[in-house]
């Protein structure tokens, strides 16, 4: 009896996140197909760390933007050691909106992004400042569409979730959890102005900012030592009064985050750590994730707890299922098969998890050649 009380309860957590998780596909803000030309001046910052195979393709997207009459491009080149600002220099090929800048040395108790960011900013002219990462394509409306999110909804920030590209078999099995996340769990509207730290998400593969509330925010300095700088950002931003959180970027770009299972494992072993806060936090999570998402599935095959715990569990496994359904439907994702393995995407998900936070407590993380202090 005991058993399929657990399971019964595992379920409705189920049911409550598929329910959830429809509404905020509902609410989740949406790009207009053709946005208007923006009048101000944007400024796309491109940090780039040993990114000689993508900055180019990256640069030409953005340099065949199309309604951002007033744009500058910044790339920097954060000690690169495979040609990267060679790359980036050819790329532009005389571009007069194109910068190429060196990076100056890490200073102590800074990580390599947001100190890139730091200095991009420092020399960006524009209204709007665009973060993008090197592995994002964007489509030809893109940065007018963003700025039109930021302008529209009178947002300070706001992240225009890329279409995540899942090729090998462990991307397909975790990455759609990225967009699954947030759209399961946090209240999307309630979220773009609650201080609350908990209630906060961005990307920082593609983020549009309101430069003046970047600066009220502190800049890239209030989050110098931060693994998710992308996320601490829209705190900081929201903590300093302003507004900001995701929006539908489905259309708008493309990124292939990691390409198979040891650039995704270490990737996320980098940052894993940082998302679940402390190791209490790490296995309150992985408690929680497993025993909505898993133990319904286990009681299904293994028919625990008898044919209520079997029933019950078939529930719970098909209203998780139905989550990953509707989220892959708003953001782009492949639907079938990939769904129907949503108890094993939790489980791998949740031993990530696990091995960031040992690698954390052993000293053993690191990220482009640089330790994680």
């Amino acid at each position: 009896m005991r058993a399929v009380r657990l399971v019964e309860a595992a379920s409705a957590g189920a049911v409550v996140v598929a329910v959830h998780t429809a509404v905020n596909a509902a609410l989740l803000r949406r790009p207009v197909s053709t946005p208007p030309a923006v009048g101000e001046r944007v400024s796309v910052l491109l940090p780039v760390r040993d990114e000689a195979h993508q900055v180019g393709r990256a640069l030409a997207a953005v340099l065949a933007s199309t309604g951002v009459p007033h744009l500058e491009v910044l790339v920097l080149d954060d000690g690169s050691t495979d040609g990267t600002a060679a790359a980036a220099a050819r790329a532009a090929g005389g571009d007069p909106r194109v910068r190429v800048l060196t990076g100056a040395p890490l200073p102590p108790g800074w990580l390599g992004k947001p100190h890139a960011l730091a200095q991009l900013a420092a020399v960006a002219s524009g209204s709007v400042l665009v973060c993008l990462d090197a592995d994002v394509r964007l489509a030809p409306h893109a940065l007018a569409a963003s700025v039109d999110l930021l302008r529209r909804h009178r947002l300070d920030l706001v992240s225009p979730y890329p279409r995540q590209e899942a090729v090998s078999a462990a991307e397909r099995l975790v990455q759609p959890l990225l967009q699954w996340s947030w759209l399961a769990t946090l209240p999307l509207r309630l979220a773009e102005s609650s201080p609350r730290p908990s209630l906060s998400a961005a990307n920082g593969q593609l983020m549009a900012l309101d430069t003046a509330a970047l600066e009220r925010a502190g800049g890239f300095a209030a989050v110098e030592s931060e693994v998710l700088d992308d996320v601490a950002l829209v705190r900081a931003v929201k903590a300093a009064g302003g507004r900001g959180g995701v929006a539908d970027g489905t259309d708008l770009a493309t990124c292939r985050m990691y390409d198979g299972w040891p650039a995704l494992r270490d990737g996320y072993a980098k940052s894993l750590w940082s998302a679940t806060g402390s190791p209490v936090g790490a296995a309150g999570l992985v408690a929680v994730l497993g025993g909505v998402f898993v133990l319904p599935a286990v009681a299904a095959l293994t028919g625990v707890g008898g044919r209520a715990g079997r029933w019950a569990g078939l529930l719970g496994y098909g209203a998780g299922v139905a989550s990953r359904v509707v989220a892959a439907r708003r953001t782009g994702g492949r639907v079938w098969p990939d769904a129907l393995a949503h108890p094993a995407s939790v489980a791998v998900l949740c031993s990530l998890v696990v091995r960031s936070w040992r690698l954390r407590r052993r000293g053993g993380l690191a990220w482009k050649g640089r330790a994680l202090p």
